[in-house]
């Protein structure tokens, strides 16, 4: 393999995952009873449904499992774990189709998931949950369809749920928000479309954390980000928004608040090739205000015209999101996001005016990707400060030791 270009990271380890490395955004560690570290992986696209390695030597990963989709005209884009119960997100290529909605598997013995619970989000114009949430074992959080969900247009067919899982026997959706006039029957109009990039008004990422309970961080795409009043779940509200699309190209996607030095980090999804939608970008906010959320900088990249030619997508996408869970690395100094073919780059916050970049990692192009380039899709980091990168397309996992 080529060397890859690297500044504060190294490669510790590297599994092609049985020559499925179409990996998605959703990857957890499970601390399991036998002392084992065990990473899970959803896939972006079918024929795998999720892979688990074993990751306890990061020199050494091993595939644990690898499970199938239902049917080939679907995708399990997202998964989360909690204790040793992993869920599963569940998108149809067309709506209408089945299984859509989300499963939940006991996986105490990682070689052999056992479901033990699904979430029906199936209807006649739903793909089901392209993205979930799940941190503290009663709630999960989805961007989903619904069957009584119709939307104006197509693009905005998924709005934000959140279902109650206490009951693993009867999973049940206690609230909903979705942005008003996207829905047929609202009383708002229609909202204006995107001139250039109509992604579409739809939630992307719906993260909770314990320290505000309360508060949902959403990323809505061409609607912006949003920061939810979820106090009664019943009745999420609206307590602030950062509206930027356009004149920015659209496809708002993470919402990652840090709450000691009261900011939010917002990223961008770059969704087609060759930097065509340029810029996508990881935003820094002032969010002393929720009702009056900042931009104060944004996170130094390297020139587009270093990339945008190399093959695939090159711009913002996932963020390692803080998950308040046991393996999990927590910083509210240092951002670690992904790139695509522009890899995995963790930026320094000391001072959130002026973020600098402290370290980054390129692979090289995988032999054979359709690309021609990496495109490096999510990054999780673990409590030891190893980080676990996957590639969208052939690529398969990247363990790394970083340095900061």
């Amino acid at each position: 393999m080529p060397a890859p270009a690297a500044r504060k990271m190294r490669l510790l380890g590297h599994h092609p995952l049985d020559g499925f490395g179409n990996c998605g955004e959703g990857m957890a560690i499970q601390l399991t009873r036998d002392k084992r570290r065990v990473l899970w992986i959803a896939h972006e696209s079918q024929p795998k449904n999720f892979t688990a390695v074993d990751v306890t030597n990061p020199r050494k990963p091993s595939v644990i499992v690898q499970t199938a989709l239902p049917h080939e005209r679907m995708r399990s884009n997202s998964l989360d774990l909690v204790g040793d119960l992993l869920v599963v997100a569940y998108q149809t290529a067309q709506v209408g189709a089945k299984p859509a909605g989300f499963e939940i598997f006991d996986v105490g013995d990682p070689a052999k998931p056992k479901s033990v619970a699904f979430f029906d989000a199936s209807g006649p114009a739903s793909r089901g949950v392209h993205h979930l949430w799940w941190v503290d074992g009663e709630y999960v959080h989805i961007a989903s369809g619904a069957p009584d969900f119709t939307p104006r247009n197509p693009r905005d067919d998924q709005c934000y749920r959140i279902v109650d899982v206490r009951d693993l026997t009867r999973p049940r959706e206690v609230g909903r928000w979705w942005l008003p006039g996207t829905r047929d029957g609202d009383s708002e109009p229609p909202l204006p479309r995107h001139p250039t990039f109509d992604s579409g008004y739809r939630a992307h990422n719906t993260n909770v954390y314990p320290q505000r309970p309360d508060r949902a961080y959403v990323g809505y795409l061409d609607g912006g980000a949003f920061v939810l009043d979820i106090g009664d779940k019943a009745h999420p509200r609206v307590v602030g928004r950062f509206d930027y699309q356009p004149p920015f190209p659209g496809f708002c996607h993470t919402v990652l608040p840090l709450f000691a030095p009261n900011l939010l980090v917002v990223s961008d999804e770059s969704v087609r090739d060759g930097a065509v939608d340029w810029p996508k970008l990881v935003w820094v906010l002032d969010a002393r205000r929720e009702d009056k959320l900042v931009p104060i900088s944004t996170c130094p990249m390297p020139p587009v015209k270093d990339f945008a030619k190399r093959g695939g997508r090159y711009g913002a996408h996932n963020l390692h999101e803080n998950r308040p869970a046991p393996g999990a690395w927590i910083s509210e100094r240092y951002v670690v996001g992904t790139f695509f073919n522009g890899g995995v780059r963790v930026f320094d916050l000391a001072d959130p005016f002026q973020p600098k970049e402290a370290a980054f990692f390129v692979p090289p192009a995988p032999r054979k990707s359709p690309k021609k380039a990496i495109q490096i899709n999510d990054v999780f980091v673990d409590e030891r400060g190893v980080v676990y990168a996957v590639d969208r397309m052939i690529g398969g996992l990247y363990i790394l030791d970083m340095k900061l």
